[in-house]
């Protein structure tokens, strides 16, 4: 679900916060990784992708990320078993094109995800004035759910999805979630957002910022793993 505190730490980095440091090292896949943090809003620049710990939600646990590259990284989470989007680690590419300037736009995702706790892994793309937020659910868990109101299904970028729109109070959100959970694929994104654009006109010719990728988590409590065994973003 969209958030206007996870909007503002997004756009703004918050000063680092340590969050279950002790177990930061421990986090870490077997083969040391490049980098790791437990930082509240931990980040950092790899291969042309910003990584964001980013645990913004009320009544968060433990949480670490570390990453071998810009496009394989994971996080351990240890977040309680209550309501409440808790965090959302990602990783984020730059785009800073208009829509109608941009010829592709698509990411490939490969992830391994727990089969317990409550979570979604998700696109989340934003234009440059964050007015709009394009969520694309590939997988969810237990007990989470899009911000507002169905809309029906389309297919489209290569996958059949539920489409939601809605409003958190600051921005609208567009989320789609796919009809089935997938761990691996490749999305085209650029037809959804001219879909948002020119078959519904839900807005104009936004610029897009950000597509980051990452986990939505609700709960893992007890601590679980995600990762992003491969995660590309790519456009012209």
């Amino acid at each position: 679900m969209a958030s206007t505190l996870r909007k503002i730490t997004m756009a703004v980095l918050a000063p680092a916060m340590a969050i279950g440091a002790t177990v930061g090292l421990a986090s870490a896949p077997a083969s040391a990784a490049v980098w790791n943090t437990c930082d509240q809003y931990g980040n950092t620049s790899l291969n042309g992708y910003t990584l964001y710990n980013n645990i913004w939600g009320s009544g968060a646990g433990s949480q670490c990320i570390w990453a071998n590259s810009g496009t394989n990284w994971g996080v351990w989470a240890n977040h309680p078993n209550t309501g409440g989007i808790k965090s959302y680690p990602n990783s984020k590419k730059v785009i800073n094109k208009s829509i109608t300037s941009l010829g592709s736009l698509s990411s490939s995702y490969n992830v391994s995800v727990p089969s317990s706790g409550a979570y979604n892994t998700s696109y989340d793309i934003w234009d440059t004035d964050y007015d709009y937020e394009i969520m694309l659910w590939v997988n969810k868990t237990g007990a989470v759910g899009p911000l507002g109101t169905s809309q029906g299904n389309v297919t489209l970028g290569g996958h059949t999805w539920t489409v939601y729109k809605g409003t958190n109070g600051a921005n609208e959100v567009f989320s789609f979630v796919r009809t089935s959970n997938s761990s691996s694929g490749t999305v085209n994104i650029l037809p959804i957002l001219k879909w948002i654009k020119d078959t519904k006109g839900w807005f104009g010719n936004e610029t897009i910022g950000d597509v980051q990728f990452g986990f939505e988590i609700t709960s893992s409590n007890g601590g679980l793993d995600f990762a992003a065994n491969n995660l590309t973003v790519s456009s012209s």
